[in-house]
């Protein structure tokens, strides 16, 4: 089984829509080009190359949920911050299956950036 399949750290978009509700941590780990397209409301963008670096600005108290276009890159950083002690999760099939689920983005007219 690789991190990618890991259905202990797997989420789907209405979970993590209530997650993020309830308190969680959501960071969107893709590039800024993409965030500029089109983002979820109250997450929190970190570059996932510069996601260990800011690691100690996690909240470890809570849920973290990341993401990015379509699970692959946020399911690497879930399962390394869970490794780490985090309650982490990934967003599975990221902000397009977000979007598929008829779950909003920002800004008005937004969009999902290819990678």
């Amino acid at each position: 089984m690789s991190a990618f399949d890991n259905s202990a750290i797997e989420v789907t978009p209405q979970r993590a829509a209530e997650l993020l509700a309830g308190g969680a941590s959501m960071i969107d780990v893709r590039e800024g080009y993409e965030r500029d397209a089109g983002y979820i409301a109250g997450t929190r963008h970190i570059e996932l190359e510069r996601l260990a670096s800011s690691a100690e600005e996690i909240d470890r108290s809570a849920p973290v949920v990341f993401h990015c276009r379509l699970g692959v890159r946020s399911a690497m950083a879930a399962s390394a911050f869970r490794s780490a002690g985090f309650d982490a999760y990934t967003l599975t099939g990221g902000i397009q299956a977000w979007v598929d689920a008829g779950l909003p983005i920002e800004p008005d007219g937004g969009y999902v950036a290819e990678h």
